[in-house]
């Protein structure tokens, strides 16, 4: 009973933390959680949590522990739609069989694929769940917290983490997290904050880092050294868990921040236009219309939304989701003025930031998968820059034409496709592996607004006052959004080659375990030259620097030679040349990150400088 009234009083807490905003400090009660596990019965595999006991499973090939599964919030369903995560009811009857992945959320997918159909194979409106992998034997490692991308539509918490484990010696442990996603999670209005919260996917997030700070140590966690981590939607939810709270929460939930490829798509205040539209077409499609009754009693649009069966919901969300611009998503983060503040790219200015420590990277050609390929003349390139920034005039679309200068008026579908060296000759402004011309300029436009630059805001926010931070590129051609991620987790794509992914995965190992991610010299060279007669010159990245303003450095990590093979690029509908094993050698360069791609850093100032009306 002890442990049980402990529990409840842990979430009441930490509930009305996510309601109020009130730092809630879990340390004081993991003494208590330790001292339930021990007397458990022995197995290191079964760990009781006080509300539910798991059994996890054992991979001797790995030498990890995995837990899967495991329950952090009660079931967002019913009243507890679009209300913060709520604690979980106590299951103790038996241990949890935790060797399956729990349901994933439903998806919502963007508006560049069809409508999907609502059965969506293992996803389930009960979807709060998380799964952690531990080295055997653990003891007070450092943690490291994934957060799935996927435009806050997409994706689940299902990545396994035991190769990165490895590729570090089994030196830290791993926590993959899901958040409700799409209209169940980033639905918004005044009357969505009224009768319950906005953002709930972020208060998700939110609540599952208390979940670590409480129990982590039962899985020979170390709650002091969390380093949070996410790709695309996954980086820009560690951007604004970075900013949660104005920034006010200090180290009391991470220490350390990746985010690579954070993604910054439009972020509207919570009752502006855009959002409540939105809101009101959904309702509409779930059969709650503005302006009329629902049964027999008055009910607000809210209450018939919450009386709606699942289906119902994630049908109209997904048809929402694909009415709009190409590329886009339906249902993103809003600016509440309680958890999310203020614009990233005001308040990473003013280094308003919890953590202390930040690994930020992008890249190289970031923009295709989300920016229509029909761009042939600066007429479609006008065009597109006005549907997809419906608060610019044209003096701001002249500046935008300024600041991406071409001189090419229409895309040669002859000219040369060639990954650009970032320091000389042709720039990412007109020139990548996969484009040129009018279509390049809008790929990078897309690329630097939306993921390059909000990289550059989160790396400036950390680079002062006892923080460090840290910028690279993944640059392998074609270097597309999203491919650095089968580089630090695996299994690596065909051009990747082993030596850059176990540079990339100890680069990321570091940071988690040392707060640094400087490399020894044989990782960086790779083993494949460490072999040859090229290994001589010491490598930058065994000695990283931090970023600063007055030495804007990043790393480039990117190779050379390999063996040339066809691949099919569906972003752009052919084929280009990449490069694979046998032959790949690591190229990893200290860059100026300011004067990179002929001036980016100046044209993410500029980005800053359009914030208001972006909104970024």
């Amino acid at each position: 009973m002890l442990v049980g009234t402990l529990f409840q009083s842990i979430f009441v807490l930490l509930a009305c933390e996510a309601l109020t905003g009130q730092a809630y400090n879990p340390r004081p009660y993991l003494k208590a959680l330790e001292a339930r596990q021990s007397a458990s019965s022995g197995s290191p595999l079964r760990i009781d949590l006080g509300y539910e006991i798991y059994e996890g499973t054992s991979n001797s090939t790995s030498g990890v522990n995995i837990w899967r599964g495991i329950r952090f919030a009660a079931p967002p369903t019913g009243s507890n739609r679009w209300q913060a995560p709520q604690p979980p009811e106590q299951n103790r009857s038996s241990a949890i069989n935790a060797s399956s992945f729990a349901p994933i959320c439903p998806q919502g997918p963007d508006a560049s694929y069809s409508v999907h159909s609502v059965n969506q194979t293992g996803a389930d409106e009960d979807c709060l769940f998380l799964n952690v992998y531990a080295p055997a034997n653990a003891s007070s490692l450092p943690v490291l917290v994934w957060i799935h991308g996927g435009g806050y539509g997409g994706g689940n918490g299902r990545q396994d983490l035991s190769a990165i484990i490895n590729a570090n010696n089994n030196s830290f442990i791993g926590v993959a997290i899901q958040y409700r996603l799409a209209a169940l999670g980033f639905l918004s209005s005044d009357e969505v904050f009224r009768y319950g919260v906005v953002n709930a996917g972020l208060l998700d997030q939110h609540f599952a880092l208390q979940w670590v700070q409480s129990y982590i140590s039962l899985f020979g966690g170390n709650a002091s050294q969390v380093t949070i981590s996410g790709e695309s939607a996954g980086g820009g939810s560690v951007m604004l868990q970075d900013m949660a709270y104005g920034g006010s929460l200090g180290t009391s939930l991470f220490v350390n921040t990746i985010a690579a490829s954070p993604y910054l798509p439009m972020q509207y205040g919570y009752k502006d236009w855009i959002p409540s539209q939105a809101y009101y077409a959904f309702a509409t499609a779930a059969g709650c219309p503005p302006g009329l009754p629902y049964g027999a009693q008055p009910q607000t649009i809210f209450e018939c939304l919450v009386s709606k069966d699942t289906d119902t919901l994630i049908n109209a969300s997904a048809t929402m989701s694909q009415s709009g611009n190409y590329g886009t998503w339906a249902f993103l983060p809003v600016t509440d003025g309680v958890f999310i503040q203020d614009l990233p790219s005001r308040q990473l200015l003013r280094r308003k930031v919890n953590g202390l420590n930040a690994l930020v990277g992008n890249n190289a050609n970031e923009g295709p998968s989300f920016t229509p390929q029909n761009v042939t003349t600066e007429e479609d390139l006008v065009a597109w820059l006005q549907l997809t920034f419906p608060l610019f005039t044209n003096d701001d679309i002249a500046k935008v034409l300024l600041y991406y200068p071409s001189s090419n008026d229409s895309t040669d579908t002859a000219a040369p496709l060639y990954g650009t060296s970032g320091e000389s000759g042709a720039s990412a402004l007109n020139q990548s592996s996969v484009g040129t011309g009018q279509q390049q300029r809008a790929d990078n436009i897309y690329a630097e607004t939306t993921f390059v630059c909000p990289s550059y805001w989160m790396v400036m926010a950390y680079n002062d006052l006892g923080r460090t931070s840290y910028k690279y590129q993944f640059s392998v051609p074609p270097a597309l959004h999203g491919a650095d991620v089968s580089g630090y987790f695996g299994p690596a794509a065909r051009n990747i080659g082993p030596d850059l992914a176990l540079a990339f995965r100890q680069i990321w190992g570091n940071f988690i375990t040392k707060n640094n991610p400087s490399i020894p010299s044989n990782v960086a060279v790779g083993a494949s030259a460490a072999n040859s007669s090229t290994s001589t010159t010491a490598n930058p990245v065994t000695d990283w620097p931090q970023f600063s303003m007055y030495a804007p450095y990043q790393i480039n990590l990117n190779q050379t030679g390999g063996t040339p093979f066809s691949a099919n690029i569906t972003q752009i509908g052919h084929n280009i040349t990449e490069f694979g094993s046998p032959g790949l050698l690591n190229d990893i360069a200290l860059v100026d990150a300011w004067t990179w791609e002929a001036g980016r850093g100046y044209r993410c100032e500029f980005w800053r400088s359009m914030g208001a009306i972006v909104p970024e």
